[in-house]
């Protein structure tokens, strides 16, 4: 990283806290994977004094005096010199923490270990009620740390800005905009197109070969299995311990192919760039969040999720993947594929047709669901919106905005997990990952002309080693408007993501 004797001193602090983040992490992911529902209460209380531990190196003496020194030892520096950079986030760490009280950071902590097997349970059930207090703390918690981060246009813009910097109720609100605009005349033409056949999706499929093929293709797509696994979960994640153990999940319906496949390829594509971090940024700054106190190599999670949507969308739910490798696939699941064709398999999996879960969404209809939680979000934290009501705020929001009517809670309002880790704000990523992922795409494709037919052709590194290039290697050293402007030479912009599913959609569509 560097050899001045301040910056290294820096560093040794950052990757002490890095450390205690990543063990945080393996609790967490343990707490989702393979712990006792008994263990939660306690499992909360570690992950609460971890994170108190974390943030008292972080705001230690020790740190600061490091952190001065460094900055002392950098002025001289051109504005671009990595060490600036380096400098420049921990101070804004420093100054981020200081106005929230440990003792409210800590409680955040502990309460999402709870909270999610509170939600684990109330989804089993489909009862809204058991986890509804729950949810009502956390709502409360997270208001309280809006107002001491501080916010101007609405408590919201606090919550977003702790997993996409720069956005606001305000910016995203208008971007949605955008796309309510562009998708409405695109559902319209999907919607000419002749019913396809999907009754082949709801068959049978054993777990173990749905794992079988999950592994397999994860593998495909360049997932290093040497330092990653895959396990399963109520809901699928991806976390890293570093680059050099980055794990995935999924999970396995034995009646629904479409989402251990799919969601496996997801969560490959958060992997792949948490493993293509440049090794010289382990442990450091550039692989730490020090704002949101957790060890990621992702530089936002809108970011991160324009990886997996990129792999998961424009690679793997494509033509060209399923005519190379339904193969593969029916060989796995001879009786219940037997009567498929690839052309079949793929027009089911990218039918366009108005869903309950979000994860199961087509790409249309996808954002919608972002939307809505987005737009409930926000009234949580304004108080517009009682806990108590949200069950049906939300049912009405999916009819006005899905034509469905919610059959109960866990096809509902307890499908995601998100609001019982805490993750309140972080809901907009995902379609801000969408549409970075296709100007990233078109500006990869455009930039070298031999990606496409390699893709086409089942060679998958050139994407990898382009993505490694431009977005994974950086770690957290550039923003997301840098990284976009750095890649495709302009901060996020939605039109090449409706041109992509403009193009997807379009009657008579063959895109690859």
């Amino acid at each position: 990283m560097t050899t001045t004797r301040p910056m290294a001193a820096l560093h040794e602090r950052v990757a002490a806290i890095n450390d205690v983040l990543c063990a945080i992490s393996v609790l967490t992911w343990d707490s989702r994977t393979m712990m006792p529902a008994g263990g939660a209460q306690t499992r909360g209380q570690q992950i609460s004094t971890l994170t108190g531990l974390a943030l008292e190196q972080l705001l230690s003496p020790q740190t600061e005096a490091a952190l001065a020194a460094a900055e002392d030892a950098v002025q001289t520096l051109p504005a671009e010199a990595i060490e600036r950079n380096m400098v420049a986030q921990a101070r804004q760490a420093v100054a981020h923490h200081r106005r929230i009280p440990a003792a409210l950071t800590q409680e955040r902590a502990a309460l999402r270990t709870v909270a999610q097997a509170a939600w684990i349970e109330a989804r089993s059930r489909s009862d809204f009620a058991l986890f509804a207090p729950h949810l009502e703390k956390t709502v409360a918690l997270a208001r309280r740390y809006a107002d001491c981060a501080g916010w101007q246009g609405h408590p919201y813009d606090a919550m977003v800005a702790l997993y996409e910097p720069g956005e606001t109720a305000a910016s995203l609100k208008q971007l949605f905009a955008t796309l309510r605009d562009g998708l409405r005349p695109i559902v319209a033409a999907a919607q000419t197109q002749p019913p396809c056949r999907r009754d082949f999706l709801f068959r049978d499929f054993p777990e173990a070969d749905q794992r079988s093929f999950g592994l397999a293709l994860a593998g495909n797509l360049g997932y290093d299995l040497e330092r990653g696994r895959l396990d399963t979960t109520v809901h699928p994640f991806e976390v890293s311990f570093t680059r050099e153990d980055v794990r995935i999940t999924t999970r396995y319906r034995r009646d629904y192919l479409p989402a251990s496949v799919f969601g496996t390829t997801h969560e490959t594509g958060h992997a792949l760039y948490e493993q293509g971090v440049d090794p010289a940024y382990t442990r450091s700054i550039f692989a730490t969040d020090l704002i949101g106190l957790y060890a990621v190599g992702g530089t936002s999670f809108g970011a991160h999720e324009s990886q997996s949507r990129l792999w998961e969308n424009h690679v793997v739910r494509s033509r060209a993947f399923w005519r190379l490798h339904f193969a593969d696939l029916q060989s796995r699941f001879t009786s219940q594929l037997s009567d498929v064709t690839p052309d079949e398999f793929y027009a089911a999996v990218t039918h366009a047709e108005p869903g309950f879960i979000r994860v199961e969404a087509d790409e249309l209809s996808y954002d919608l669901h972002v939307m809505l939680r987005v737009e409930i979000e926000c009234a949580l934290m304004d108080g517009s919106l009682p806990v108590a009501d949200l069950p049906s705020v939300w049912n009405a929001a999916i009819a006005r905005d899905l034509g469905l009517t919610v059959p109960n809670d866990a096809q509902g309002v307890l499908q995601d997990v998100h609001w019982s880790t805490g993750y309140i704000g972080s809901f907009a990523s995902y379609t801000i990952g969408n549409v970075m992922a296709a100007q990233v795409m078109d500006a990869l494709q455009a930039q070298d002309t031999t990606l496409a037919p390699a893709l086409n052709a089942g060679q998958y590194a050139p994407l990898k080693t382009a993505l490694g290039k431009a977005i994974w290697q950086h770690g957290r050293r550039f923003g997301r408007e840098e990284l976009l402007v750095r890649t495709t030479g302009r901060g996020l912009d939605p039109a090449p993501y409706l041109a992509y599913l403009r193009a997807k959609y379009s009657p008579g569509s063959a895109i690859q």
